[in-house]
């Protein structure tokens, strides 16, 4: 027999939704899982097991009773430690928030446990979520999966470990530049950045903020369907349209897809027309799928948007939304160590910037936009590389060299990325193979909104290739 953390969430879902398998027998296999692995992995760094416990039996309840049951019920998660969670401590790996016990939760968190999800605690995260190599000061690195002694990503680390380790199903994460794709990329999960609006980040300091998105990890794209069912849709206190909302995702499970990818335009762009420099290893892995993706009868060519103005928005809005996020966090430990370097420099760059460099990059905005919207009318996908490079030691902080060309600030080795998250477009990382026995990830990106065609026309390759199904040391 199976053993339950080693199920899906399509699978797990429906056992617990059809009495075969009890919310109590879920979460003790959970529990057991994350004592069996994380030692090695440091991935799950807060657990609840009492108030866990409390919750599982009080979910077999209902079900004894006969009650409707939530779309998750039963299925237990940690979450990522920048997410509030009421009555849960959330750190975001610092020392100035250590002993924080949120009194609400946030948004996704929320619609999550009213799905039916019974939460058992967090996963780690770089300090405020800043970087993508998962190590703080409170709890140090997290290792990756495939091999401990290597990075996992970041900034959702914690969480993709968790999920590529079989301690869960499903995990929820945030999405500025890069921090959904890059992790699931090296752990051989899948990670999606939604389209603006899909999932609404509510509290928000700015709700006028587009950059960071939050959303789901999962161990397959039917898996991703099931939890972006319950999280995404709008909000009144965002006024972000909602393209794809959590009905349109669910349909997706109904609905087999695409046998093939025939009539499908895939532009492949290893280095996004912007000479971002990529490890010869995943260039090679990224052209060799480009071939898997013809063989399944899409039609590709190397083509890209235009993506010149692509980082000059994204590194005035990153430092605009670091500063309102945290100047006032960060006042008055700037000198004194107590703050990660990284940023420390966010903030400031986003307090020193001028009126004239904000309304450079809206203008820089608005020819992004129309290049993209541009070159989605002759494309529907764009394939390119979701990590630059290969996981590193989980001592380093942050590559410095990648293909004979010398990295200046911790952004540059997750630029693939960070272009990509300049764009409206949604942005899926999917197993794209391995490298000695270590995963790599290409990112599929489509029109905005087409967050559910994403999905389907990934399915078609993930059903092709089976990587995603290849499990730490198999």
């Amino acid at each position: 027999m199976t053993a339950l953390h080693e199920l899906g969430l399509v699978e797990l879902t429906g056992l617990l939704r059809s009495r075969g398998v009890s919310a109590r027998e879920v979460l003790d296999d959970h529990l057991a899982r994350i004592e069996q692995v994380n030692p090695a992995l440091n991935a799950v760094v807060t657990l609840v097991a009492e108030q866990a416990q409390a919750q599982a039996a009080a979910a077999d309840e209902r079900a004894a009773g006969g009650a409707e049951l939530p779309v998750l019920h039963g299925i237990p998660m940690t979450h990522k430690d920048t997410h509030a969670t009421r009555g849960i401590r959330t750190t975001s790996g610092s020392p100035l928030t250590a002993d924080l016990v949120p009194t609400h939760s946030d948004l996704i968190v929320q619609r999550l446990w009213d799905a039916g999800v019974i939460a058992t605690g967090k996963n780690n995260t770089p300090e405020f979520a800043a970087g993508s190599h998962t190590f703080n000061p409170l709890f140090g690195a997290t290792g990756n999966p495939y091999d401990p002694a290597l990075s996992a990503g970041g900034s959702s680390g914690g969480a993709a470990a968790a999920l590529a380790a079989r301690v869960q199903a499903l995990a929820d994460g945030s999405d500025m530049g890069g921090s959904l794709r890059n992790p699931a990329a090296w752990c051989n999960v899948l990670g999606l950045r939604p389209s603006q609006g899909v999932v609404p980040i509510v509290p928000s300091a700015n709700p006028e903020a587009w950059l960071s998105r939050q959303g789901l990890m999962a161990r397959c794209v039917d898996d991703l369907a099931l939890g972006m069912s319950v999280v995404a849709g709008p909000h009144p206190e965002v006024a972000a349209a909602c393209p794809a909302d959590g009905p349109a995702f669910a349909a997706l499970l109904e609905d087999d897809g695409p046998a093939d990818l025939t009539g499908v335009r895939v532009g492949l762009a290893v280095g996004l027309g912007q000479d971002v420099p990529v490890d010869p290893q995943v260039r090679r892995v990224v052209e060799e799928q480009a071939r898997v993706l013809e063989g399944l009868g899409a039609a590709v060519e190397e083509s890209a948007p235009d993506l010149a103005d692509a980082d000059e928005v994204f590194d005035v809005t990153r430092a605009f939304d670091m500063a309102t996020n945290l100047r006032r966090l960060v006042a008055g430990h700037r000198d004194d160590g107590t703050v990660k370097e990284d940023v420390v420099w966010n903030v400031t760059r986003g307090l020193e910037l001028s009126a004239e460099q904000l309304m450079s990059a809206a203008e820089a905005r608005r020819r992004l936009d129309r290049a993209v919207r541009r070159w989605f009318g002759e494309h529907d996908l764009l394939l390119a590389p979701t990590v630059q490079t290969m996981p590193f030691p989980v001592e380093q902080t942050w590559p410095t060299w990648i293909d004979g060309v010398q990295l200046e600030t911790y952004l540059d080795w997750m630029r693939s990325c960070c272009l990509v998250s300049a764009t409206r477009c949604p942005a899926l990382s999917v197993p794209g193979g391995f490298v000695d026995g270590l995963p790599v990830g290409l990112q599929l990106v489509a029109a905005p909104g087409a967050d559910v065609r994403l999905l389907a026309l990934a399915r078609v390759y993930e059903r092709a290739t089976g990587f995603a199904g290849t499990a730490p040391g198999r």
